[in-house]
């Protein structure tokens, strides 16, 4: 591990001095992190050895207000990040991940919070025959997000700055395959900033403008993708989704939302099918309808051209109990111009995730 950091700090050394002589509006920032695994499912606890251990290379582009939305959010920054995590464990392996990532800023930009979403990669799944207690990992690709709040100070020498601060890593597939207990690394994190340019621009300060309003928008959305249910060998099945809901803007950020969902989720046919043969004491034919209703309540956070979605859903038709009637969605949009967007969004029962959804949709 102290010979990746090594290499990758002189790596990110390297890369930033090749720029010195170019207006990049960008900073660079190297953080080693360490910390725990939490426990939040027993059936990890025999996964949690040691303290896992990582580091974070990030690239950041900064915004001064050359568009209206930046000041309104304060000016934050959006990159690309890439981190290695040991696990301390060989059951689970390493993880290799990249992410895209915005940055914001509170106390006078003193304050960071950076959210990220990507992908990973583990080097060591479950196999039944060969890593069989590995439940936390079904497969090598995994959806991956981090969270870091830091305390900030940029140009303590020169162009080098310090930063530490807190950082949640969240690894999983959604269920995509079995297993997927999933794993949450909670670290502290200090890291070395470097700024690419030798002064930065002035921020530009907009007028306000008049208060934002839009009437009432309606959106057809259709997600689809394949998942599995808890029972390893199951196998995967598509799903599909349509939903329709109705959004009204409070403002230049944000809108809330009203609407609807209906689920056609294959996995669940078979599931119904397989706890009618095993369990036939529970009284069950294997007949029920796996096709579920929903009704949700949801808010999207604009930012620039993407947006963050956070929906609370009700099953109003239930006609088979599977984990619950309640279920979460929360994921990220992009628009391509007025109407239509593509979405990517994660689906669960609280901190049970069901299916990783791709979504196409128009917002007339």
């Amino acid at each position: 591990m102290k010979r990746l950091f090594t290499y990758l700090f002189c790596l990110f050394c390297v890369c930033t001095y090749s720029q010195e002589n170019k207006a990049t509006k960008s900073t660079m920032d190297v953080n080693y992190f360490a910390g725990n695994i939490a426990l939040h499912n027993t059936d990890i606890l025999h996964l949690i050895q040691g303290h896992p251990e990582g580091v974070i290379i990030s690239w950041n582009k900064k915004t001064f207000g050359e568009e209206a939305w930046q000041q309104g959010f304060n000016y934050p920054d959006y990159g690309l990040s890439f981190a290695y995590q040991d696990l301390k464990n060989e059951t689970l392996g390493n993880n290799v991940s990249v992410y895209a990532h915005y940055n914001f800023y509170f106390l006078k930009r003193n304050l960071m919070f950076r959210i990220g979403q990507g992908l990973a990669y583990t080097t060591n799944p479950y196999n039944k025959d060969t890593n069989h207690k590995n439940v936390a990992f079904g497969s090598h690709i995994l959806s991956s997000t981090y969270a870091m709040l830091n305390y900030k100070k940029e140009r303590l020498l020169d162009r080098f700055g310090l930063q530490a601060g807190l950082s949640l890593i969240h690894y999983s597939n959604a269920n995509v395959k079995a297993p997927n207990t999933s794993v949450n690394t909670i670290a502290f994190n200090f890291g070395v900033t470097y700024n690419l340019d030798e002064e930065d621009p002035e921020y530009i300060t907009r007028e306000s403008k008049e208060k934002f309003t839009q009437p009432i928008k309606y959106n057809l959305v259709f997600r689809s993708g394949i998942n599995e249910s808890d029972l390893i060998g199951s196998g995967q099945f598509p799903f599909y989704i349509l939903s329709a809901y109705a959004d009204k803007r409070l403002g230049f950020k944000s809108a809330v939302q009203l609407g609807t969902d209906v689920f056609f989720s294959n996995f669940l046919k078979e599931y119904i099918r397989y706890r009618a043969a095993a369990f036939p004491e529970e009284g069950e034919d294997g007949t029920a309808d796996y096709k579920r209703v929903g009704v949700f309540v949801g808010h999207e956070l604009f930012i620039n051209k993407m947006s963050l979605v956070t929906q609370l859903g009700y099953y109003a038709y239930y006609p088979y109990h599977f984990e619950g009637r309640t279920y979460i969605r929360v994921g990220l949009k992009r628009y391509f111009g007025e109407k239509w967007f593509a979405a990517l969004t994660l689906k669960s029962h609280g901190a049970k995730a069901e299916a990783v959804e791709l979504g196409v949709g128009i917002r007339l």
